[in-house]
């Protein structure tokens, strides 16, 4: 599968990085104001990985993850182009002063609506760069989760296959509208900035879906 980056800092170069290594993807990064860089980085993650402009980056893709500081999202849709009719994997957090979702509004459901037409789906934003680069190659039984919300199953059904070709387990917590726990700040009653493994991600799942609040965070040796 073709999948365009756009942004390639800590958490979209370990995107890059991870989606390589089943063999089966190939990655292109944009967005960077040192071109040579970008490139340099590219050819350090494999001999099939390229760089180009988001534009580019969109038209490569059959799947682009968006992967900017939150105050950096306008410039980089702007630079995109139009993203209709592609799958969307957003791992930004609103952590920004620059057109912040409204009371009441997830964050997810504020950013599908700023890319009319896309299947847009939100993972890859709970967890630390360092932390999933650190966690990609455990064993089986102790992969970590990465969340996914959206609202287009088939989306999330090939978002979760890269998830898993990446090293992590993939789990859905549902739509856009009741992603709040997925969603940054770090708080009780939240996994954002949680190690979750699979056999503790049922719960939550089951808590969201029914409007519960989600059980204690789990701890692992």
């Amino acid at each position: 599968m073709r999948i365009g980056i756009i942004g390639a800092g800590h958490i979209g170069s370990n995107c890059a990085r991870r989606f390589v290594v089943s063999g089966k993807n190939e990655v292109m990064l944009s967005f960077s104001r040192h071109q040579g860089k970008l490139e340099a980085q590219a050819r350090e993650i494999d001999e099939k990985s390229s760089a180009g402009t988001p534009q580019e980056a969109v038209q490569f893709g059959e799947v682009v993850v968006l992967s900017v500081p939150w105050d950096t999202i306008p410039e980089a849709l702007q630079q995109a182009g139009s993203l209709a009719g592609k799958i969307i994997i957003d791992t930004t957090n609103q952590f920004g002063s620059v057109a912040l979702p409204p009371r009441g509004q997830t964050a997810a459901e504020f950013n599908a609506a700023r890319m009319p037409g896309a299947r847009y789906t939100k993972s890859f934003n709970t967890l630390t760069s360092r932390f999933q680069a650190q966690t990609a190659d455990r064993p089986k039984d102790q992969k970590v989760v990465q969340w996914i919300c959206g609202d287009d199953g088939e989306a999330k059904r090939i978002v979760a296959g890269l998830i898993e070709d990446a090293g992590y387990v993939p789990v859905d917590l549902g739509g856009t509208k009741n992603c709040q726990v997925m969603e940054a700040p770090r708080r009780k009653g939240a996994v954002y900035g949680e190690e979750y493994r699979a056999a503790d991600a049922f719960a939550v799942v089951e808590a969201v879906r029914h409007g519960r609040a989600i059980p204690p965070t789990p701890v692992y040796e």
